[in-house]
């Protein structure tokens, strides 16, 4: 399998950008960290309300996290494993949250687990001393990477998750897409 190169505009163009606002951080598969090195903020689909009219594939943009309380409880993943929800408790301000962060998208089934559901999983790029299920992410799409794949190994994924990211983080350091953090910025 060859990966595409799409080339990424100078600026969004539509449909991007879209903006969503406060969409709550819930349990992914539990696979991000564990199985790839690769944490994810996952979101339900209804928070997207554009997934519809999305192709399936890896996006790129700005988020924000935003703390709900203080509270704590535990929630069950799928698979039958707890994961506690700390709501963004334990996180810096200014540093991890309410601040505005790089980010890309998985939106899709992920072909190589085998998803029976589509989902969006995003990946802040940024080193969290903590975990934060349960706080809220703002965030818009600005661009689109390449289609959903699906690898032969767990180490071509890994590659392929790298490049992306680069790609990410070129692409916002541009000044084509510099102005969009204060979009995400903005909301409240």
């Amino acid at each position: 399998m060859t990966r595409p190169v799409i080339p990424i505009p100078k600026t969004p163009s539509p449909p991007f950008p879209l903006l969503v606002k406060r969409a709550p951080i819930i349990a992914g598969f539990g696979r991000g960290s564990s199985a790839i090195g690769c944490p994810t903020a996952n979101i339900p689909i209804e928070a997207l309300s554009e997934a519809d009219k999305l192709d399936t594939g890896v996006y790129f943009g700005w988020c924000k996290i935003h703390p709900v309380d203080t509270r704590k409880d535990v929630h069950q993943r799928q698979d039958g494993t707890q994961v506690e929800f700390k709501y963004g408790d334990g996180l810096r301000n200014e540093v991890d949250i309410n601040t505005v962060l790089p980010m890309v998208m998985s939106l899709g089934w992920n072909p190589f687990f085998k998803n029976k559901e589509k989902a969006p999983e995003i990946h802040v790029i940024h080193k969290f001393p903590e975990t934060f299920y349960g706080a809220e992410l703002t965030f818009n799409i600005l661009g689109y990477i390449r289609p959903e794949l699906d690898y032969t190994s767990v180490e071509s994924l890994i590659k392929d998750i790298g490049i992306d990211i680069e790609v990410a983080k070129d692409s916002l350091a541009t000044e084509g897409y510099q102005s969009y953090k204060e979009q995400v910025h903005n909301v409240k």
